[in-house]
């Protein structure tokens, strides 16, 4: 067998999943990808829901793959979207179904939340931007339609949070993806209790929060039977954003991230958070990073819309095709707000987007042409915003723009970013999340001293570029 030592990413997104497998080689931080498996939605009694068994089958088996490659893993971590979670009983079973982010359940139950605490309050104490979508609104819309299911929870648990559990029988919540549900206190770094009771939420099923890096223990013995090996299970920032975002190939205070993939998350590291009403009227987030780093950054409905354009579309084109299309259509004037509800699970996004300008007086995106150079033109006028409110909150220019994840191969998106910001741009690394997620492993093992020196070996492993604007 090999000397080299393996780390295993399993980066779980809402289309799709993936094993990757990371080591240093020659100064380097080396990936590859050994397993690809889907993700959707599937109803479940009126419900858009995540079929968890499915989930874990898939991570079992591209556990087994690292056993037929003969490459162990020294440990594994798993990251998945944030906000989504389980309740599970005094057995460790699912209570109900596991109902996605995109489902309406929440729908009103922001206004149930605001009987107890105001809007302002609420973000004093958290500092998480309000999204309908968030877990305070799903455990509101559970206590409303079937509180009897809050009484036999004993223990809450989000999506990779409850995969590890079924690798290691431990049950164990990690803090950045916490941060997501809004019932974390900004200041503390804990679950905020004195909020969960004035909800009438159980306080005995949030356990202790533990940062990336935590050892959540080794496989189960039946789990190293099934896949045929043992290994640790560690933490990375287990919310997807948080591992991208350590993946940032820069240590530069002068520079804002956009982490863009079905979502785009835009925004900055800083070192303590901005729980005022200036920054809740901008409605900016909070979110936990790695060693008690805040992600400030705003959600933006991100790639998601052109994914969705691309099913409706009668004809399967390459990418590059798509970016012609856009091209052509740059004469369309008509935008829209990228994070309208209308856009988050439309049965067709080319119709919400028709409705959507009807409604605001503009003319109607009609061809292909158009819809495609509407929502590029939308997104890239949203991430200009995004910036200049960066810039007034903090009362700092930032020069430079780095793009993560897979979608800053859009290389149309990323010239129309140069353009409307102004700013320089540097795109890369493609798998980021992957990256922070094995990043967060081998700092754990002590391959690299901290996670400046870690930016630094990222910045040098992988074809970081920046890019030209040559839109005419």
């Amino acid at each position: 067998m090999s000397e080299t030592k393996y780390y295993l990413a399993i980066d779980i997104g809402a289309s799709s999943g993936r094993h990757i497998l990371g080591w240093v080689d020659k100064g380097k931080i080396r990936i590859e990808e050994i397993y690809r498996f889907e993700n959707k939605l599937v109803k479940q009694n009126g419900h858009l829901c995540w079929d968890l068994d499915h989930l874990f089958y898939e991570v079992v088996e591209g556990l087994k793959k690292c056993k037929e490659l003969d490459r162990i893993p020294e440990s594994v971590g798993i990251d998945t979207w944030g906000i989504d979670f389980v309740l599970l009983d005094k057995n460790g079973s699912i209570i109900g179904n596991t109902v996605a982010y995109r489902d309406d359940r929440t729908k009103g139950m922001d206004k149930e939340v605001y009987k107890v605490i105001s809007e302002s309050e609420l973000y004093g104490r958290n500092g998480i931007q309000k999204m309908l979508i968030n877990t305070i609104y799903q455990l509101m819309a559970i206590k409303k339609e079937t509180p009897k299911a809050l009484e036999k929870a004993e223990r809450f648990l989000m999506i990779p949070e409850y995969l590890n559990y079924r690798l290691t029988g431990v049950a164990m919540n990690e803090y950045t993806n916490a941060t997501t549900t809004q019932l974390v206190n900004a200041k503390t770094q804990d679950w905020d209790f004195e909020l969960l009771e004035m909800l009438g939420l159980p306080t005995k099923i949030f356990g202790e929060l533990n940062m990336p890096k935590t050892l959540v223990g080794p496989l189960s013995r039946e789990m190293a039977e099934r896949v045929g090996f043992t290994t640790n299970v560690v933490l990375p920032a287990t919310h997807d954003t948080g591992s991208a975002v350590m993946a940032v190939p820069t240590n530069s205070d002068d520079s804002i991230y956009l982490s863009s993939g079905t979502w785009s998350l835009m925004g900055i590291e800083r070192l303590i958070p901005d729980c005022t009403e200036k920054s809740r009227q901008h409605n900016f987030t909070n979110e936990g990073g790695y060693h008690h780093r805040y992600r400030y950054l705003k959600n933006i409905m991100g790639m998601w819309m052109m994914q969705n354009l691309r099913r409706e579309f009668k004809h399967k084109y390459t990418f590059e095709e798509l970016y012609e299309l856009a091209h052509i259509g740059r004469y369309f004037t008509s935008t829209v707000d990228v994070n309208d509800e209308s856009f988050l699970a439309p049965d067709s996004m080319i119709k919400a987007l028709q409705d959507y300008c009807e409604k605001t007086g503009q003319e109607k995106p009609e061809t292909e042409c158009e819809l495609l150079y509407c929502v590029y033109k939308s997104l890239a006028n949203c991430y200009a915003k995004t910036v200049a409110e960066i810039e007034e909150v903090t009362g700092r220019t930032y020069d430079t723009i780095h793009v993560v994840g897979g979608g800053c191969q859009d290389k149309f998106l990323d010239r129309l970013l140069v353009e409307t910001t102004g700013k320089e741009v540097y795109i890369g690394p493609v798998e980021a999340t992957a990256i922070g997620n094995i990043m967060a492993q081998m700092l754990r093992d002590k391959v690299f001293e901290d996670l400046k020196e870690a930016r630094q070996v990222v910045a040098k492993s992988f074809d970081v570029k920046r890019i030209e604007n040559t839109i005419e």
